[in-house]
C-alpha cells in the first residue's frame, strides 16, 4: 500500500485536499488514509493524472548513443510522465507492425512508463507511398506521422488521410515544414537572422503546409494533429479550422512557449531546433493559443543529441533539444493555472493518443498513474537522467518541480531518485 498524504487532488468531482490510497496498482480511496510503510508527503502539492507526451524521440533503434528506451523512460518518469509516444524516425523507421511491437515490447520490459508508438505514414518515411496504416492500427497504433519530415506530396498525404479516416480514432500528425524553403537554413527568418547575416526559415514555410493539410482534412474527414506549432499564422489557421468544426488538434513545445529568436544571438546550439525559435509576436501567439484552448496540448519534442554532436559550429549542429525532465516546470511557468496545466499535459494528450488508462482525474478503481507536483519549488536543471544534456533550460531557474511519479501504482520517481 502507498499513501500520498494531504495533497490538493484533482478528482472526478473537482479539487479537494485528501490522502490518495493506492493498492495493487489502483487508487482505492480518497480521504484519510491509514498508516503504512510507504508514504509521500504532498502538502502544498498538486496531485493529478501523470503527464502524457505526444512527441518523444527515444532514438531506439539506430541511435542509442543519444538515448534509448531505458534512459528515455527514466527521464520521462523524472519529469512526471507515465506515458510517452515514441516517434518513428528511427533507423530503421517504425513503419511495420514488427517494428511497432519491438519498440512497445522494449518499453514494457523497462516498465517505467507506457511506451506508446507512432507509426510512419509513408513507407520508410520516404514520402513516396502510404505505409500499411491498417496493419499498424490493428496492433494498437493510433497516431501516424513522418515526424522529422513533412509529407510534401499532396496526393500521397490525401491517400494517407483517406486511409486514416476509415480507422476509428486514428490521427494523422504532421511535422509542417516546406523543405524547399527551409533546407540549408538554421534559424527563423527575422530580425536576428538579418542582423547575423544568415538565411532564415520563414514562418510561412510552416503555415502554408498547415493550410494545405486543413483543406485535406475538410475533404477526407481524417483526424489531424499539428505538431510543434511555432507561428502566429499557424495558430490562426488552427482556430479557423476549429470554428469550421474540423477534427483538428495541435500541440506546442515548452521551448516555443518560453523562448524567442533573441536567444539565438549567441548561436548556442542548445537553442537550435526545428521549427526554429521565432519572433516575440509568434511566441506570444502560441502562449495565448494554449491558454485559450486553440492549441490543445503541450508536447516535449524531446530530441536528444550528445555533447560532442552539439559542440560544433551552429550550422553543423543537429536540430533538437531535450525536454522530458523540464516540460512540467516550463509549462507551469507559462500557465500557472492548475486546471489548464493538467488539461494540456495529461488529460488532452491521453485523449488524442487514445490512451484510456492515462490522463484521468483520480477516483477509486482507476489505475494509479499520477504525479505529485510542487508548484512552489524552485530549481535549476543541471544533471539529467537522459543520456543527453542538450537542454535550453540547463542552468536556468524554473519554478515548480515534480516530487513523485507513479506508473500503474509503482513509484517510478520520488525526490531526486528515479527507479
Amino acid at each position: 500500500m502507498i499513501v500520498i498524504r494531504s495533497g490538493d487532488v484533482l478528482t472526478t468531482d473537482g479539487w479537494r485536499t485528501a490522502d490518495v490510497v493506492i493498492e495493487d496498482g489502483v487508487v482505492v480511496d480518497l480521504g484519510t488514509g491509514p498508516s503504512c510503510d510507504i508514504e509521500i508527503d504532498a502538502r502544498g502539492c498538486l496531485v493529478g493524472p501523470a503527464f502524457v507526451d505526444l512527441h518523444t524521440h527515444l532514438r531506439e533503434p539506430g541511435q542509442t548513443w543519444k538515448e534509448d528506451i531505458a534512459s528515455g523512460s527514466r527521464a520521462a518518469a523524472a519529469g512526471g510522465f507515465a506515458a510517452v509516444t515514441a516517434m518513428p524516425n528511427t533507423d530503421p523507421p517504425i513503419d511495420t507492425p514488427k517494428m511497432v511491437e519491438a519498440v512497445r515490447g522494449r518499453g514494457a520490459e523497462v516498465g517505467l512508463v507506457d511506451v506508446d508508438v507512432a507509426g510512419a505514414v509513408t513507407v520508410g518515411r520516404s514520402g513516396v507511398a502510404p505505409a500499411d496504416l491498417a496493419a499498424m492500427y490493428d496492433c494498437g497504433v493510433r497516431l501516424f506521422t513522418d515526424d522529422g519530415d513533412s509529407v510534401a506530396d499532396t496526393e500521397v498525404l490525401r491517400q494517407v488521410m483517406e486511409l486514416a479516416a476509415g480507422l476509428p480514432g486514428a490521427v494523422v500528425a504532421q511535422h509542417a515544414e516546406d523543405a524547399d524553403r527551409t533546407s540549408g537554413r538554421h534559424l527563423h527568418e527575422g530580425a536576428v537572422s538579418r542582423r547575423l547575416g544568415l538565411p532564415g526559415m520563414p514562418a510561412s514555410a510552416e503555415a502554408d503546409i498547415v493550410a494545405r493539410d486543413i483543406e485535406l482534412v475538410a475533404t477526407t474527414g481524417a483526424r489531424y494533429h499539428c505538431q510543434h506549432v511555432s507561428s502566429r499564422r499557424t495558430v490562426q489557421l488552427i482556430a479557423e479550422a476549429k470554428e469550421r468544426r474540423l477534427p483538428v488538434t495541435a500541440e506546442v513545445t515548452p521551448h516555443h512557449l518560453t523562448f524567442d529568436e533573441t536567444f539565438l544571438e549567441g548561436l548556442h546550439p542548445d537553442f537550435k531546433m526545428y521549427p526554429p525559435l521565432r519572433g516575440a509576436g509568434d511566441r506570444a501567439a502560441v502562449v495565448e493559443g494554449l491558454a485559450r484552448g486553440i492549441i490543445d496540448a503541450v508536447a516535449t519534442d524531446h530530441a536528444p543529441h550528445t555533447v560532442e554532436e552539439k559542440d560544433v559550429p551552429f550550422p553543423e549542429a543537429p536540430r533538437g533539444v531535450i525536454g522530458l525532465e523540464t516540460a512540467a516546470s516550463a509549462t507551469w511557468d507559462v500557465l500557472g493555472d492548475r486546471d489548464r496545466f493538467f488539461e494540456v499535459l495529461s488529460i488532452t494528450p491521453a485523449r488524442i493518443a487514445g490512451l484510456g488508462d492515462q490522463g484521468q482525474a483520480l477516483a477509486p478503481g482507476r489505475p494509479a498513474n499520477l504525479v505529485v507536483f510542487d508548484p512552489s519549488r524552485n530549481w535549476v536543471p543541471d544533471v539529467f537522467r537522459s543520456k543527453s544534456s542538450n537542454s535550453p533550460w540547463r542552468g536556468r531557474r524554473l519554478s515548480g518541480m515534480v516530487r513523485a511519479t507513479l506508473h500503474n501504482g509503482a513509484i517510478t520517481h520520488h525526490g531526486e531518485q528515479a527507479r
